[in-house]
């Protein structure tokens, strides 16, 4: 029997899966900032409306950079290995999340040591201890409406890409992709804002929808603008497994739930 790592598709498998759960865990950890999107980019910061919500503008937590990117290894690792090995990275991940939120619970109530904090106070920061708190601590309602939001968008994302490609076979992976996301996503931006802030918070309503629409409008512009590299890199994986080992796995991934 050969070695798993000589084996190209699972290998293959190995690879995607980690990177995508390594975006999906960091995407979590650096959530905790909120960037303006205009101004990073050398642009005036906008101010709209919507729902008679004011001065909204491109104000984003720093999660959505990689967010993207779990978008594309979900529909990629949806188009080889099926509903099933998606599915299953996608439950890993959430797990694996629990986890590092545990871990990072225990490390900020551990006592300092004095030293530690005297070299930190030196060095302009007054309390690395609260620091430190801040930089890796998150909400609960923050963090269980997270973690609702993704399983919930993944389940649906599996659901339709695997539906679509069912009725339209290999062609349009793209299309497939987009929809897929775009449809997810709708749902995801919704159920965060809402657990995390409606229902656990004290945000009324219409602020709500105004801002689940403002990070629904960035993630769908993103998914559609990173539809080339979607397409690179299923050219890439056609190329490194082959046309025969690429098309028996499609092949397994459509009966594969």
């Amino acid at each position: 029997m050969p070695h798993i790592l000589h084996d190209k598709a699972a290998k293959l498998f190995l690879l995607l899966g980690g990177f995508f759960i390594a975006n999906v865990i960091i995407a979590e950890i650096i959530g905790v900032k909120i960037f303006q999107l205009e101004t990073t980019l050398g642009f005036a910061k906008l101010d709209y409306n919507i729902f008679g919500v004011p001065h909204l503008s491109l104000s984003y937590t720093c999660g959505v950079i990689l967010w993207p990117v779990v978008f594309i290894m979900t529909d990629i690792i949806n188009e080889y290995y099926g509903r099933r090995g998606v599915r299953f990275l996608s439950l890993l991940a959430a797990s694996l999340i629990v986890f590092a939120f545990f871990a990072f619970y225990i490390a900020i109530h551990t006592t300092p040591v004095d030293w530690w904090i005297e070299v930190n106070k030196k060095q302009g920061v007054p309390d690395m201890n609260k620091a430190y708190a801040s930089i890796i601590g998150q909400g609960n309602n923050i963090i269980v409406g997270s973690l609702i939001a993704f399983i919930i968008g993944q389940l649906i994302d599996i659901y339709i890409f695997t539906i679509i490609k069912k009725n339209t076979g290999e062609k349009w992976i793209g299309i497939r992709a987009f929809v897929s996301t775009a449809l997810s996503q709708l749902v995801d931006s919704f159920v965060v804002i809402y657990i995390a802030f409606y229902f656990a918070g004290n945000w009324p309503l219409h602020q709500a929808n105004a801002v689940s629409i403002n990070n629904y409008l960035y993630k769908l512009l993103m998914a559609l603008a990173l539809t080339p590299i979607l397409y690179l890199m299923h050219l890439g994986i056609e190329k490194y497994l082959g046309k025969e080992v690429s098309r028996q796995l499609k092949e397994i991934a459509l009966i594969n739930k």
